[in-house]
């Protein structure tokens, strides 16, 4: 059974960082396509950014390039979403999920998603 844990959430300050964590249990990371997703109070759940089962990367969200990154170690079965110079707007809950295209494609390809964490970035 496909298990994801996401966690290192919490409350930052404007200009901050955190990393989150996307622990997988019942596969290896490197054999799904993972991505990261936000949903913000009364919005729609967006794609952040995704990284397929070769490597690549996509980037869903225009407002987090150059600020957030994306990586994965397979030695850990672990993906993480780096985030720097946060701020106000990108206060959500963040899930991960994972989904068996071999690209990064819509959300209605990833058929496994974590139980999310809460990121909140205010002073």
């Amino acid at each position: 059974q496909l298990q994801l844990v996401e966690s290192g959430g919490g409350l930052v300050q404007p200009g901050g960082s955190l990393r989150l964590s996307c622990a997988a249990s019942g596969f290896t990371v490197d054999d799904y396509t993972i991505g990261w997703f936000r949903q913000a109070p009364g919005k729609e759940r967006e794609g952040v950014l995704c990284i397929s089962m070769r490597g690549g990367i996509t980037n869903y969200a225009a407002s987090v390039k150059g600020r957030f990154t994306i990586s994965r170690d397979n030695a850990k079965n672990t993906v993480y979403l780096e985030m720097n110079s946060l701020n106000p707007e990108d206060t959500a809950v963040y899930y991960c999920a994972a989904s068996r295209e071999r690209l990064c494609g819509g959300i209605l390809d990833f058929i496994s998603w974590g139980q999310g964490t809460q990121v909140t970035v205010s002073s």
